[in-house]
């Protein structure tokens, strides 16, 4: 095993997802676990297979669909997860089983009310249960930072001697400080017998903001795995942040002596691509993939950055796949120049996302004078990401002014290229758009959250619509992208709808999303 090298454990689809509205589409999924594989990140933590079906059925989808990373599913203690999650990853080249289980003083007297030598029983008979499925097993202490040292220390020792082949050590709450946690494994490190022949890992959450922190403080004192989120999404305040730590190894590099096999330049577009899908947009300020991560306002420091950019960049935009290309398309660039732009953005698209994309392209430039990269970006991550049909947006027509009420009138074609309009009055454009749509599908929606995110800067730039809705007592989250704000609403209200009915055409009910066993987490 190479010392100096962390292994990069994804888990953007499990714990990720927890985050509320964050739940993804099979789909979406397995556009995010190939995203993840181009990456290169070392495992991709695929789901939870025994939350629900569905949960299986895109585990067993990204297992048997990629090929290069390993896949991992998580499962408690118990044989029916573990035979699950084998049933789901065993699909893929190189696959793993996580087994998790709580250990800290609180977790044993109120959720578990079992006693130490049971929780060791019971890890142990799960993780040799695993070994009997697959090679690699990892096993996870939940709540390990709150756990009494020399416990911590019997149980790591006893999932050494079952065959855990990865030991995880979480800090579930997000409790835990740096010197803390650097103490914490430096013990396990001269306590715990053999545990040079495994990998140790680390799983950190965002609690106090300080999960990247730990997680290098982890790495620095024998941590060889860290479990992280891209744009660090996950349950309550997030997990450690990919993009974080890996450029945090690589620009010190001084410091660690270590590295990753993460393809750097996909960070930018890989970040993107999450919060398109799941509506949570970057906050400017964001370490490494925000907006205002490589801008330099300030003189003092424009000045600096004018006589070498070293002054006030410790890397530059390129190193995470931020094009630096100042050149602008419009109506008149050839599919030559827009290939050209697609690829120096850092997406890789087939040959049928390329045709679909440039048509994309074309219609806006037809409204737009220049196009830049925010909404070339915007073109790719939406090309794919909402389902097909049954129902397209063929035009709208939006009335509304301070003195009256908005009238909205949507017309819609079917699968048969059959016409239906309708029209609609309400207190404002959007609501009147919603009834409409409502009306015309018989689907009727209720918006719970509206977000606009602008792909742009200028007063032609197109706006991102992110919708929560409720429908039958479920929430849905939808996309639409357009410069008309209006229609972007609709288009991802219609994506909402259009997903509702081709559930419904298959017999499946929306799995309900704050279960129990989909909340689980270490």
């Amino acid at each position: 095993m190479n010392d100096q090298r962390i292994k990069i454990f994804d888990t953007t689809l499990r714990d990720g997802e927890q985050a509320p509205g964050c739940s993804m589409t099979l789909r979406e999924k397995l556009r995010l676990s190939k995203a993840l594989s181009d990456l290169r990140v070392d495992i991709i933590e695929a789901g939870f297979p025994a939350a629900s079906p569905g949960d299986f059925e895109a585990v067993k989808a990204i297992a048997d669909e990629n090929r290069g990373p390993t896949i991992c599913g998580l499962a408690r203690c118990n044989p029916e997860d573990i035979e699950k999650v084998h049933a789901a990853v065993k699909g893929a080249d190189n696959h793993r089983i996580h087994v998790f289980v709580a250990t800290s003083a609180i977790h044993r007297e109120h959720k578990l009310k079992m006693a130490k030598e049971e929780i060791i029983k019971t890890a142990v008979g799960a993780i040799r249960h695993a070994r009997e499925l697959c090679d690699d097993v990892e096993f996870s202490p939940e709540d390990a930072s709150r756990t009494e040292l020399a416990y911590l220390a019997e149980v790591v020792s006893a999932a050494i001697e079952a065959g855990a082949t990865t030991v995880n050590i979480p800090d579930t709450v997000g409790y835990t400080v740096p010197a803390e946690f650097d103490k914490l494994f430096r013990y396990l490190k001269k306590h715990v017998a053999r545990i040079e022949e495994i990998t140790l890992s680390v799983h950190c959450h965002n609690d106090l903001g300080m999960a990247v922190a730990n997680s290098l403080a982890a790495v620095a004192a024998g941590a060889r795995q860290v479990e992280c989120t891209i744009n660090g999404i996950g349950e309550r305040a997030g997990n450690c942040s990919l993009e974080e730590l890996v450029m945090a190894v690589r620009t010190r590099g001084d410091f660690f002596d270590l590295e990753t096999g993460i393809d750097t330049t996909r960070l930018y577009p890989t970040s993107r691509m999450v919060a398109n899908i799941t509506g949570m947009q970057i906050p400017r300020n964001k370490a490494i993939v925000g907006e205002n991560a490589f801008a330099h306002e300030a003189g003092i420091h424009q000045h600096g950055m004018m006589q070498h950019a070293s002054t006030y960049e410790i890397m530059r935009p390129e190193d995470i796949g931020i094009s630096k290309s100042n050149l602008v398309l419009g109506k008149h660039s050839g599919r030559h120049a827009f290939r050209e732009r697609v690829s120096n953005l850092g997406f890789m698209l087939d040959e049928f996302e390329m045709n679909r994309a440039f048509q994309e392209f074309k219609k806006l430039a037809d409204k737009k004078k220049d196009m830049y990269d925010g909404d070339i970006e915007a073109i790719i991550l939406n090309v794919d990401s909402a389902s097909s049909g049954p129902w397209t947006l063929k035009s709208m027509e939006v009335q509304s002014g301070t003195e009256q009420a908005a009238r909205a009138s949507v017309s819609l074609l079917n699968e048969e290229s059959a016409e239906c309009t309708v029209a609609a009055t309400a207190e404002g454009p959007m609501e009147a758009a919603f009834k409409a749509l409502g009306q015309a599908t018989g689907i009727a929606l209720v918006l719970r959250k509206f977000e606009l995110h602008s792909a742009t800067a200028g007063d032609d730039a197109q706006g991102e619509v992110t919708v929560m809705v409720d429908y039958n007592g479920k929430s849905w989250r939808g996309h639409g992208t357009s410069v008309d704000i209006v229609e972007a609403g609709t288009r991802a209200c219609l994506e909402v709808i259009n997903r509702i009915l081709r559930r419904r055409e298959r017999g499946l009910d929306e799995e309900a999303a704050n279960s129990d066993i989909n909340r689980a987490s270490i």
